[in-house]
């Protein structure tokens, strides 16, 4: 009974104190995440006032959150927008991929810390945050704006990645062989596949089979499929994460936009509660010794961001403007860097802190940069022009008979 008293209280106290935090978040225009991982790194071990009853439930809405996370992306998408986005934009996914997550495996390997470390270090470096992206989108009104959806679909690109990047990583941390891996690789392909076609050729009848007038029925129905999901995928090592955002994907119509409505707030607490736990796991005392690794990190996947969305934009055929406010509006990291370093992190004990300090500087620059990367951009190309001289040229001037006196 002591044991469960004291978990309410410290469990208590922490939410109270991510709602307050969220709050004075929302007022400054900024995005949660990095407060959340702040407050983690204040309650974990090294921290200022460490948990230990309540440290286990945290652990598992952890999971929860990543779940849930994942699921609410697939529903933001129906199989037929991800078989389009690959048709017409897998050039700058490849791009994206290139330019973003092999400077973080680089880095990884140049620190001695081996290969499964650098795969997972380039994940962190490689996936831009969809849910801080949205909302700078959605607050600098630019909606409707032609760049728009060439940065949605990046970050399409990207989320569908992970159905392929998350089982192979899942392979390596678990020591399995080669072949292992293959079979892995093979299964989480074929999954995929088997799901897109599901749900392009089914995906009313699935729906129709879980829709429900009744929200409890709905929730329980949905949450339900997506946990048991989610468990199958982990026990074939496909990744609990991608089981639950081929769940997503599988459902449309007003079924996915019922879910959505019903499942957000229970997304948006268990994946602070995520965010909470990654900052307990990592101890502050760990992170001045990777800053400056985490900061040149950071100011160089920036730039090679801006340079994907840029890039992507030229290519749809948007005006100069437009390319450089695709580029900023990408570089923001977060949820999912951190669900590949909270991975990872028994692996390589460093790539924790480092992930954490990478993110919160990137999670406050995102905004920055989606916000200013365009004027920066037009300053730099008027100070760049030469200058046009007033009136025609000076010989020109004295030889001109009016100004010749008699």
């Amino acid at each position: 009974m002591h044991d469960t008293t004291a978990m309410l209280i410290e469990l208590g106290a922490v939410l109270l104190a991510l709602g307050i935090l969220g709050r004075f978040a929302g007022r400054i225009g900024f995005s949660p995440i990095p407060l959340y991982l702040l407050a983690g790194l204040a309650f974990g071990h090294g921290g200022l006032l460490p948990l230990d009853a309540s440290e286990e439930f945290v652990a598992t809405g952890a999971e929860i959150g990543v779940i849930l996370l994942l699921l609410l992306l697939g529903l933001e998408y129906t199989a037929a927008d991800l078989v389009g986005t690959l048709k017409t934009q897998y050039l700058s996914g490849v791009v994206d991929f290139l330019l973003n997550a092999l400077p973080g495996a680089a880095v990884a390997l140049l620190l001695g810390w081996g290969p499964v470390a650098a795969v997972a270090l380039a994940g962190v470096t490689w996936i831009s945050s969809s849910g801080v992206i949205a909302k700078v989108v959605g607050d600098l009104g630019r909606l409707g704006n032609r760049e728009t959806p060439i940065v949605l679909g990046i970050l399409v690109l990207e989320d569908l990645s992970m159905a392929v990047y998350l089982p192979i990583l899942t392979a390596l941390l678990a020591g399995v062989g080669l072949a292992g891996g293959s079979v892995t690789l093979l299964i989480s392909l074929g999954t995929v596949s088997v799901v897109l076609f599901v749900a392009l050729r089914y995906g009313r009848v699935i729906s129709r089979a879980v829709s429900s007038d009744n929200p409890e029925m709905l929730l329980l129905v949905v949450l339900g499929l997506t946990l048991l999901v989610a468990g199958v995928a982990q026990k074939l090592q496909v990744s609990a994460a991608v089981g639950a955002f081929l769940v997503g994907i599988a459902l449309s119509g007003e079924v996915a936009k019922g879910a959505r409505n019903l499942l957000s707030p229970l997304r948006d607490l268990f994946a602070a509660v995520f965010f909470v736990f990654f900052g307990l796991s990592t101890d502050p005392a760990d992170i001045p010794p990777v800053l400056g690794i985490a900061l040149a990190l950071a100011v160089f996947t920036a730039l090679t961001k801006i340079a994907t969305g840029w890039y992507a934009a030229r290519k749809a055929g948007v005006k100069s403007a437009g390319r450089w406010r695709a580029g900023g509006t990408l570089v923001a990291r977060g949820e999912f860097s951190i669900v590949i370093a909270g991975l990872a992190v028994g692996v390589e004990p460093r790539l924790g802190p480092l992930a954490t300090a990478y993110v919160l500087i990137l999670v406050v620059l995102g905004p920055i940069t989606a916000r200013f990367t365009e004027p920066a951009a037009r300053k730099l190309t008027n100070l760049r022009k030469p200058r046009t001289p007033v009136g025609p040229p000076l010989t020109e001037r004295l030889n001109d008979p009016a100004n010749t006196s008699n």
